[in-house]
């Protein structure tokens, strides 16, 4: 069996060991040796964050390639119509290219915990939540997205990675499963595509053409 650790980052962690600056970091919550981020989370998201002690296990579920599927709880600002909805759900070209399409919808306020500090409140303008689910592990993608159909992102929680959630832990509480690698990894690679076909010459009707000796005019 291989460690697995569920942790709730809070907002200001950075996603690793050693300390920089006068930032909080993983060491000053989990005291387990040898175990080390699937991924991260930057420092002014929350939410969950999985460790593990194996390169294997954390290769299939940081790697974008698996599909993991990653659940976000996402506070904006203003509140989205079914038509900006629908351009998450179709993918939004970024600057490094098209996202992947995304499951979004508007969710009640979860319960949650306050963020310290909160975040900046206007009177004049509502704010509402947003869950989206990606595939993908871009830098800031969820920001950048929400940004780009014209609806900043306030707070970011990621509520769930794959089948496992945040649920049950405090900010800065963190649980330890066991886990079986290799069923965990064969999951993830029956995410994947199927392998693209050769890509040879095909004629009009896209049937594949023989790749035998061609007949050259002299």
């Amino acid at each position: 069996m291989t460690a697995l650790v569920l942790f709730n980052k809070p907002y200001g962690v950075l996603s690793q060991f050693s300390h920089k600056d006068e930032a909080m970091v993983l060491a000053d919550y989990v005291t387990l040796d040898n175990v080390y981020p699937a991924g991260r989370l930057d420092k002014d998201s929350e939410g969950l964050l999985l460790l593990t002690d194996d390169g294997r296990l954390q290769h299939c579920i940081s790697h974008p390639r698996h599909k993991l599927v990653k659940t976000y709880w996402t506070q904006v600002e203003g509140t989205p119509d079914e038509p900006a909805l629908q351009k998450l759900r179709d993918g939004i070209l970024l600057k490094d290219g098209l996202t992947a399409p995304a499951q979004a919808r508007i969710i009640p306020e979860p319960a949650i915990w306050p963020r310290t500090p909160p975040i900046r409140y206007r009177a004049a303008i509502p704010t509402c939540w947003l869950e989206l689910k990606i595939s993908e592990g871009r830098n800031r993608q969820v920001r950048r997205m929400t940004a780009a159909i014209g609806f900043p992102t306030l707070r970011l929680i990621r509520y769930a990675v794959g089948n496992w959630t945040l649920a049950g832990l405090a900010p800065g509480e963190w649980r330890l499963l066991d886990v079986n690698r290799n069923e965990v990894c064969l999951e993830s690679d029956s995410r994947q595509s199927p392998p693209a076909r050769h890509r040879g010459r095909h004629d009009r009707k896209g049937r594949p053409v023989s790749h035998g000796r061609r007949n050259r005019q002299r």
